[in-house]
């Protein structure tokens, strides 16, 4: 008898049998220590048309953490027994980097590679060679050079919410961790970098939470921000748990019996000749956190900066979501370079936050230019200027109605199409602009404006009425405001979770104005259905996406130009409202306004977020082509892994983390598509094949006869498999669990009918062939 052959142990083999046993039962690592298939992210939302799907997740196949601190060491990637030792290495790594733990290591079962980032260098070792828990914590705390009184700090568990659940993601870990330490180790000042919507403010908690409870240096903590809505939102939510120590600032009288002080920067400062923070001694606060600190807290005039330089003995930590623009001083800025950044590609790559669409809609008179024609005059009957006037004219010098209400039309037929309840931000160039806006958008929404006036509303600084409803267009369970027009107020710091739809009818040069407005948009809530949003953009302000400073390194702290004037910080208003009002004062300059003009939409064209991080202009079919051919580059490529693929969906679960989406092509081609399956489709777009149906290819298989080799029972079996085949398509004909469905039911279970084949593995075979068969390939 001849040689059994060895048959190589699959991957999820391999770790029950080899892996898992040997990292916990010879090196001892228990429950809680070990978290296999950690997943740590929620896939990128992928948009094409109207469809939305979720890629993979980032899943390692083992974390391991210190038993006391749960601090991360190490990831483990493991590969089946035909590949060698090292080949999950690269993933490992990929994976520990981003989680910032300082071991990696891959494994076949018969072996560890393990790579020392301390000294960046890579050791084999055998299976009983695993280290222990003890062992890697201690090679940790030395490659960290941490003291005993250091690791008391490190150590301090996060806070947790029970009643919740909710505990830091990996980035905020990592931003959290790499802040303590700092800090344990004798530093005073922090800058953490952390896109719109991946919570600052609960990093910032948890830091101060840790410090708090750690080795008890610190005592009092006073955290600036320089608008209402920020301190009222953080104190309700993510600081609630610190309610009963905390106080907010109010009327710039100070009581020195909390822990935890929420302020205004200008209630601090106090009016001209004025500094209520001189009440508390210069060694009061231990911690300073400073939210949004590019907006020239720290800049070195700046009345804000007082504050900072009175509480000299604290340590001081920034927190942005803004990019840089001047990168030849971002040495020298208050903070430092940041001490982490999570940006927004990263955040939308990981699945934190929501991809963006953008329309680009070109209108006539902005593309083309506008030129009166002699003696014309405007509404008051003034003769106009004769000169050619564009965008940066339009609502800024000269007010053309018809343009106003063309932008409105087009927002509200997008609204008709998306849903009429949408949550929507317009920018205006300035307060007149939001108010013209505002009367457009109700007039061309009458119905529902009749039914509830707050539909369409002016949020801007010098309104109160509505400052008062901002928190109601923010509440995700209030539909009322529904579509705000705005100028500078809405622009940061407002947590605008189902907001979707931005339109962009300003001219906005700066990036760090631009960033902050789609920041309002990034913010992802599925129970609202809101998994992308919209940017609708009348003035070519979406080119800045292409800006490689987009998604750079962040602005430094003193960036800004413009400090909010002593008046308005006597109304308490924040810098955005001070904004506002040096817009109103603009806007009582002479517009001219002028009616009669004819405006019309020239051209539309809308981009998609790839998976790179751009802006794609691409046809859904031309974008799909290009992506199935950057993965099976030819005809003979694809149906070599089509035939020899065991589940059909692993090839295009692959296509879908591409941005290939066939639900969404389907939809661009039309009915007929319907009629293919996923093969035949994809042949279509990329290869330029002619399509052939379901219909077609069972009536092929049909013809050739090789189901009459097999009993008649059997043969039923194989026919009832070629219906599901034309009603649900090919990704689970091999699922065994459908023989427990009609029609396969009545004819006994399962496993019965896979004993009429002669077993499971013949039953199998017999599927493959029929799935050989279905598309004409060879075996």
């Amino acid at each position: 008898m001849g040689k059994q052959a060895v048959v190589a142990l699959n991957e999820e083999t391999t770790k029950l049998r080899l892996i898992t046993p040997a990292i916990m039962e010879q090196a001892g690592w228990g429950q809680g220590q070990i978290f296999m298939e950690h997943t740590f992210t929620d896939g990128r939302v992928i948009v094409r048309g109207e469809t939305v799907k979720r890629g993979a997740r980032k899943m390692a196949d083992y974390l391991l953490v210190h038993h006391e601190a749960q601090q991360p060491l190490a990831v483990v990637e493991a590969k089946d027994e035909r590949h060698s030792v090292g080949d999950g290495m690269q993933q490992a790594i990929e994976y520990a980097v981003a989680l910032d733990v300082p071991f990696a290591y891959s494994s076949n079962g018969h072996g560890f590679l393990e790579h020392d980032f301390f000294t960046g260098t890579e050791r084999m070792l055998a299976m009983h060679e695993f280290p222990t828990n003890d062992e890697l914590w201690q090679r940790y705390i030395a490659g960290k050079g941490l003291s005993p009184e250091q690791q008391e700090t490190i150590t301090e568990p996060y806070y947790f919410d029970p009643f919740s659940g909710k505990a830091p993601r990996y980035y905020q870990r990592v931003a959290i961790d790499r802040t303590v330490e700092s800090i344990s180790k004798g530093e005073s000042r922090a800058l953490l970098v952390m896109a719109t919507g991946t919570g600052k403010t609960y990093t910032a908690f948890q830091i101060i939470w840790r410090l708090m409870k750690g080795a008890g240096q610190f005592k009092r903590v006073l955290y600036l921000a320089d608008r209402n809505i920020l301190i009222d939102q953080t104190m309700q939510q993510d600081f609630k748990p610190f309610e009963k120590v905390m106080t907010k600032v109010r009327s710039q009288e100070l009581d020195s019996s909390y822990e935890i002080y929420m302020s205004l920067y200008h209630q601090l400062v106090g009016d001209e000749g004025t500094e209520p923070f001189r009440d508390f001694k210069p060694e009061f606060f231990d911690l300073i956190i400073v939210d949004e600190c590019h907006r020239g807290s720290a800049k070195a005039n700046s009345r804000w900066r007082r504050v900072l330089d009175y509480f000299t003995g604290a340590v001081h930590i920034g927190m942005t979501a803004t990019p840089k623009e001047n990168q030849d001083i971002s040495n020298s800025s208050y903070f430092g370079d940041p001490i982490y950044t999570y940006s927004l590609k990263q955040g939308i790559d990981d699945g934190f936050l929501a991809p963006y669409k953008v329309f680009r809609v070109g209108l006539d008179k902005d593309l083309e230019g506008w030129r009166p024609e002699r003696g014309q005059t405007d509404i008051d009957g003034n003769e106009i200027e004769d000169r050619e006037y564009n965008s940066l004219d339009f609502d800024k010098t000269l007010v053309i109605d018809e343009r106003t209400q063309r932008v409105a039309e087009r927002v509200t037929a997008w609204l008709n199409h998306h849903g009429r309840l949408s949550k929507t931000i317009i920018f205006c160039v300035d307060i007149e602009h939001a108010e013209r806006m505002r009367q457009a958008m109700v007039n061309a929404n009458r119905d529902l404006t009749a039914q509830n006036p707050r539909y369409v509303m002016r949020i801007t600084g010098d309104n109160q009425e509505g400052k008062n409803q901002l928190d109601n267009f923010i509440d995700v369970n209030e539909s009322y405001p529904t579509v705000v027009t705005t100028s500078k107020l809405m622009t940061t710091g407002v947590d605008t979770k189902t907001v979707q739809l931005i339109v962009l009818d300003a001219n906005i040069n700066s990036m760090t104005e631009f960033k902050q407005i789609i920041g309002r948009g990034t913010r992802l809530y599925p129970d609202a259905g809101k998994m992308y949003f919209t940017v609708m953009d009348f003035r070519g302000v979406s080119r800045l996406f292409a800006d490689p400073a987009f998604d750079g390194d962040p602005i430094v702290v003193y960036e800004e130009d413009d400090e909010t004037p002593p008046e308005a910080n006597r109304r308490g208003s924040s810098s955005n409202e001070a904004q506002d009002s040096l817009d109103d004062s603009r806007d009582k300059r002479t517009k001219v306004f002028v009616n009669g003009v004819e405006v019309t939409i020239l051209n539309e064209r809308v981009q998609y977020y790839d998976q790179d991080g751009r802006l794609t202009v691409e046809s859904i079919v031309d974008y799909s082509r290009r992506n199935i051919l950057g993965e099976f580059a030819t005809l003979e490529h694809f149906i070599s892994a089509w035939r020899d693929a065991e589940k059909k969906q692993a090839i295009i679960s692959a296509l879908e983390e591409q941005g290939v989406l066939l639900d969404a092509l389907r939809d661009d081609a039309g009915k007929a598509s319907a009629e293919l399956d996923p093969f035949d489709l994809i042949l279509h777009i990329a290869y330029d094949q002619k399509p052939v149906t379901k219909r077609e290819r069972i009536d092929r298989v049909k013809k050739q006869g090789y189901l009459y080799k097999y009993s008649d029972v059997c043969r039923a079996v194989l026919e009832g498999l070629l219906d599901k085949y034309m009603n649900e398509g090919i990704t689970d004909l091999k699922d065994t669990r459908i023989l427990g469905n009609a029609p396969f039911d009545r004819l006994g279970s399962p496993a019965r009918i896979a004993r009429m084949f002669g077993g499971k593995q013949e039953y199998l075979e017999a599927v493959r062939e029929l799935e050989r068969a279905i598309y004409g390939l060879a075996a």
